[in-house]
């Protein structure tokens, strides 16, 4: 059965990240004053006193400069950054090595305006703030922290005002879905490099909320595709990769070829995802394809994280989505999407199954009255 207009017309790119992943999450802690209830960390207040040393730390950053170039980028993260008492060593021995970085910090009283420009005076590249409703009642409910919603929106303005770049993160559920537009409201009156719509995996805390159903997904997707083309920042998803399909679906239906496509800004994020320029090292050093796929591959204290990417059977296998399972593995889109693997292995335990979150059916799958 023949694709859709253009999506056959040159021949595919390899959207695969065999030689280095785009973005390193490292987990510096677990250490967090919050107790989120979608929290894929299960962070505690306290460090655990097993977590990297400085002085393991060191060694690892001086590990991924073994990419080569161009070197991943490091995203640090936690439980809470902030908590680790080396963290502004730690950015600029990164930053010696050539190595980019940027902070996904917890609204907590450690973030401060006076800490924020200070870590912008360590030429942090952006900041991430999680932002999960349009008012105290949705957002503190999730952050299970009173006071949270009016902290986050004044480190976002304390961001604006040393000139940080900021993403911010949202968590999609389906009670939270019907906020999203008070929320984009919200945003614009504000400087936002990017927003990202993180559809719940149900791993950690997330096990307490409910994922969206397959068709309200694609609605909302679709939707903010559409939205997105108007917005004043961009607008992403996290373990919702469809976003690609719908975004290359729209630009299809106006003509553009597979090879307009993938040369444009539209293109941006095709092909990433768990194990495929994306890896998690945790705060014990456990490297896996993503903090939403907990399945270590190996340990950063006793094997080269090039080499646990590079070369360890699932990582390899999460980068061949032509071997995937079910409707993702004959997905004509499946190089540029590939679905979420940590979905797949949340809902089946198997991180190479169908994404049950898409309810695409693909072309060589359909009955001939579906064509």
């Amino acid at each position: 059965m023949p694709h859709p207009a253009g999506i056959g017309s040159v021949k595919p790119v390899n959207w695969a990240y065999d030689r280095a992943p785009m973005i390193i999450y490292w987990e510096l802690t677990n250490a967090c004053g919050l107790a989120c209830q979608h929290c894929r960390a299960t962070a505690q207040p306290d460090p655990d006193p097993h977590e990297l040393s400085t002085d393991e730390a060191l060694a690892l950053l001086d590990d991924i400069t073994g990419f080569g170039d161009p070197a991943p980028h490091v995203i640090m993260t936690g439980g809470d950054p902030l908590r680790r008492a080396d963290l502004d060593q730690l950015i600029v021995e990164a930053q010696k090595r050539g190595l980019g970085v940027s902070l996904a910090p917890a609204v907590t009283p450690l973030l401060t305006a006076e800490r924020m420009a200070e870590i912008k005076a360590l030429d942090i590249q952006a900041i991430s703030l999680s932002l999960d409703g349009s008012c105290a009642e949705h957002h503190d409910g999730i952050r299970q922290v009173p006071g949270t919603f009016d902290a986050t929106l004044q480190a976002l303005a304390d961001a604006n005002n040393v000139g940080m770049p900021v993403q911010i993160n949202t968590l999609v559920t389906d009670t939270t879905v019907h906020d999203l537009d008070a929320m984009y409201e919200l945003l614009t009156h504000y400087d936002v490099m990017q927003w990202s719509l993180f559809f719940l995996i149900s791993v950690g805390r997330g096990t307490q909320l409910k994922e969206m159903s397959p068709e309200e997904a694609e609605r909302t997707l679709t939707k903010w595709s559409q939205r997105g083309r108007e917005a004043p920042f961009r607008i992403k998803t996290t373990e919702a990769m469809q976003y690609r399909r719908i975004n290359a679906e729209r630009l299809m239906a106006a003509g553009k070829t597979r090879e307009q496509i993938e040369n444009s800004p539209a293109s941006r994020g095709f092909g990433i995802r768990d194990g495929n320029g994306i890896v998690f090292i945790s705060y014990l050093g456990d490297a896996t394809p993503s903090g939403f796929l907990p399945i270590p591959v190996g340990n950063v204290r006793e094997r080269s994280i090039v080499d646990l990417y590079r070369n360890t059977e699932l990582m390899r296998a999460l980068r061949e989505p032509e071997h995937f399972k079910g409707r993702c593995g004959a997905c004509e889109y499946n190089r540029w999407c590939g679905g979420s693997r940590s979905r797949a292995a949340a809902w089946t335990g198997d991180p190479l199954e169908t994404d049950p979150l898409c309810p695409y059916v693909p072309q060589s799958m359909r009955e001939p009255s579906m064509a």
